[in-house]
């Protein structure tokens, strides 16, 4: 019996062309990426996170899949966090405790770079918009003026309640995004599908996409969304959770613009669940937030207008398009792993189950904000989200051939914290 099939050696054929085409093309035109179609810096090395990152993943690969059979959910649920915690801070100590988590924040462009002249936060949320465009003795930096207050307001918060400077702020985003190894299995199992659940924990527990979990403010995004998934799945049977998980997808598009796209999974659990309650529960939890946000003196749409002119006023002009469309997939590929682009094939073609659903609902999120045009580039971290619920669908996957898949995704993450210093 081999151990993949036709489709599945094809889909990983195509996954490595694409990377490597993406990169001498890029390499060949110049596309503003550092090292297309990856925004980082060529910089070979190890440090003191190589040894633990090699062992989790090891571990993860040897038995990742026997373990998640054999615990009780709890149990399972507890180790799942505490080795992604190990795995994401493993990978991002391989830069060192400086450069890998205590200054990636607090870098010119990041957030914690603004909130010196942030002022107090009402207004802070009051003059938000009126600050994005460039060219004012006021405007935001890149990351505050790309994005929606309430991912500065964290920064913020967090400063005030005495969790100040970037090791805290890492150390948060470490500590949220690691949730999506709790909160994936968790939104498969209220679905009722606990095998897939079981199946998806060491791949998302594996996820390469957490080289850039450890650390960025996507990584915190990427917690709060898949918490979110989870909180509307288990709405299904108790409303109050889906009006929680209303609150959180309310709060996630406060925290990127591009996090309205997280209809689509959302839908993924209705139509997985054959019940459209749960929706409007959400609804119901989303509206005040939107409403705190406009009484507080942003708008959303007021927002998003300028950041689309803001995105033009900088490096974005000079990525072309036609390039970005489809080498942003590339970059997908490493964040998702090739199990994540096995997964989707498979999704594509059977269609099954709740993990199948959920793929498919990233993959229209994907698609849609790939030819906005608003995500040329950097995409392996701003698509961390969605980017999760491929390899999330490894139930549709052999189960003969998941180890190989696992070393797989192991050996892409190692390979490019290794092999580069990835800037945000």
């Amino acid at each position: 019996m081999r151990l993949l099939s036709r489709g599945d050696l094809v889909t990983l054929a195509f996954t490595g062309l694409l990377v490597g085409a993406a990169a001498v093309v890029g390499v060949s035109v110049g596309v503003q990426a550092a090292t297309p179609p990856l925004y980082a810096l060529w910089h070979p090395h190890v440090g003191p996170g190589t040894v633990p990152a090699l062992v989790v993943g090891v571990a993860v690969v040897l038995g990742g899949t026997r373990v998640a059979a054999a615990l009780s959910w709890r149990r399972l649920l507890a180790a799942a966090y505490a080795t992604a915690l190990a795995w994401t801070l493993g990978l991002a100590l391989v830069d060192g405790w400086r450069d890998g988590v205590a200054t990636r924040l607090t870098v010119d462009a990041e957030y914690l770079a603004a909130l010196p002249n942030a002022g107090g936060i009402p207004a802070m949320i009051r003059t938000y918009a009126s600050r994005i465009l460039d060219f004012q003795p006021d405007s935001w930096n890149t990351q505050a003026a790309g994005h929606p207050p309430g991912a500065l307001l964290v920064f913020a918060v967090l400063d005030r309640i005495g969790l100040s400077g970037g090791a805290a702020a890492g150390l948060v985003c470490v500590a949220v995004g690691c949730l999506a190894a709790v909160a994936v299995p968790s939104a498969l199992r209220s679905l009722g599908d606990e095998p897939a659940a079981r199946a998806a924990v060491p791949f998302v527990v594996l996820f390469p996409g957490a080289v850039w979990v450890g650390v960025s403010g996507d990584g915190l995004f990427l917690g709060v969304t898949a918490v979110a998934v989870a909180l509307l799945a288990a709405g299904v049977r108790r409303s109050w959770l889906a009006v929680l998980a209303g609150v959180l997808f309310g709060f996630a598009c406060f925290l990127s613009y591009g996090l309205v796209l997280m209809v689509f999974p959302a839908l993924a659990v209705a139509i997985a669940a054959r019940r459209w309650t749960p929706l409007a529960w959400a609804t119901l939890g989303a509206l005040p937030v939107v409403g705190a946000f406009a009484l507080a003196g942003f708008w959303w749409f007021d927002g998003y207008a300028a950041v689309r002119v803001r995105y033009y006023q900088g490096i974005a002009a000079q990525r072309p398009y036609w390039y970005w469309v489809w080498a942003d997939l590339a970059a997908l590929a490493v964040s998702a792993g090739p199990a994540g682009f096995a997964a989707a094939r498979r999704a594509v073609v059977v269609r099954a189950g709740p993990a199948g659903l959920l793929c498919l609902g990233a993959m229209a999120a994907i698609v849609v904000a790939d030819l906005s045009g608003l995500s040329k580039a950097e995409v392996e971290r701003i698509w961390l989200p969605f980017a999760i619920w491929l390899p999330a669908a490894a139930v549709l996957l052999p189960p003969r051939s998941r180890p190989f898949w696992l070393a797989l995704q192991a050996v892409v993450a190692l390979l490019v914290n290794h092999l580069f210093h990835t800037v945000w």
